[in-house]
């Protein structure tokens, strides 16, 4: 093998906004199983888009955006379809960040053998390949925003709002998710931002400056998230896979509670995943579940347990196509910050 042959089909993202699937989502409304849940997904998704009171946050983990969901987030920024994310470090960074600095992912195999991979300098995730040399010019970049920052503390909303500046200078690739919020006042939260390419960034900066530094302030980013939750009211909560960001997203009613704040549970609540609920882990845990905690409304929530490249197209495009994002007012939550 060489690394040629490996780094040659380029995975392509697809676009919601050319392929309208409502006719496909209303007739899998009438089927049953995870056809049923899908369509009952898309209408809540729609229901949130068209509660003029409601705020609508992204949970986003695992490898969709390298396997070809990214425009959908972008578009879903684009089109004033969220007003918050929440998400695992490699989506923003190693995939999101990672592509709008020039780099590709890359269609492969799975059943290739991974030594090889590593002596070519090309990483796997499952049957995506990613060129390492790459990943390292992302890890860079993310050095050089810290190298040019005052150095202090930085919730990761506020680091990840200077990639978004970063790129609006370099940028090579326009349709970013990380440029799009920045441009649209749309903040995004990595509650484990050192678990990605920025975390080797980071580290190459402290190295350097030891005695006085950028770091991420994961508290910092909690508070920021339940003020955001404070201040918003009405929220619905569209979480892709689970991990991290779904626990993170779903404590701030807990939190604001903790703070003698009243807020409502979250009012609608969205989960694609494939988690197995048996083993009591957060990622798996149910919607329902999380009305135990105070956290979720279960009179608006659908599990989707499916793949969630495979469903969620059809889901974020049912609500694009039916367009009740025309109608409702920017949010611009970055502004409650930007004081």
């Amino acid at each position: 093998m060489k690394r040629e042959d490996l780094l040659k089909e380029v995975v392509e993202h697809i676009d919601i906004k050319k392929i309208n699937p409502i006719e496909m989502v209303d007739a899998m409304r009438k089927m049953s199983f995870t056809s049923r849940d899908l369509a009952r997904a898309a209408d809540l998704y729609n229901l949130m888009l068209e509660d003029k009171n409601c705020k609508v946050v992204l949970a986003l983990a695992g490898s969709t955006s390298a396997g070809g969901c990214m425009q959908i987030y972008v578009d879903m920024v684009k089109n004033n379809m969220v007003d918050a994310i929440v998400a695992t470090g490699a989506s923003i960074v190693d995939m999101d960040f990672f592509e709008a600095l020039g780099a590709k992912h890359y269609q492969g195999n799975q059943s290739v053998d991974d030594n090889v991979l590593r002596g070519l300098y090309v990483d796997r995730i499952y049957d995506t390949y990613i060129d390492e040399k790459e990943l390292q010019n992302c890890d860079k970049a993310i050095k050089e925003i810290a190298d040019s920052l005052e150095k202090k503390p930085y919730s990761s909303r506020e680091f990840i709002q200077e990639m978004g500046k970063y790129l609006v200078k370099n940028s090579i690739k326009k349709d970013s998710l990380v440029q799009a919020a920045y441009e649209n006042n749309v903040p995004i939260f990595c509650p484990a931002f050192s678990d990605s390419s920025a975390g080797f960034g980071l580290v190459m900066h402290q190295v350097e400056n030891p005695d006085k530094n950028v770091s991420i302030d994961s508290v910092k980013d909690f508070r920021e998230l339940t003020e955001i939750k404070m201040n918003a009211g009405d929220t619905g909560i569209f979480i892709v896979g689970g991990g991290t960001p779904k626990n993170f997203l779903q404590d701030t009613v807990v939190c604001a509670e903790m703070l003698g704040k009243e807020v409502p549970l979250h009012k609608y609540a969205v989960q694609i995943t494939v988690a197995d609920v048996r083993d009591g882990a957060c990622s798996s845990s149910t919607l329902k579940e999380a009305a135990s905690w105070g956290k979720v409304n279960t009179a608006y929530e659908q599990m989707v347990y499916a793949e969630a490249t495979s469903v969620l197209p059809l889901i974020v495009g049912y609500a694009y196509h039916k367009g009740s994002w025309k109608n409702r007012d920017k949010a611009e939550l970055s502004k409650l910050f930007n004081v």
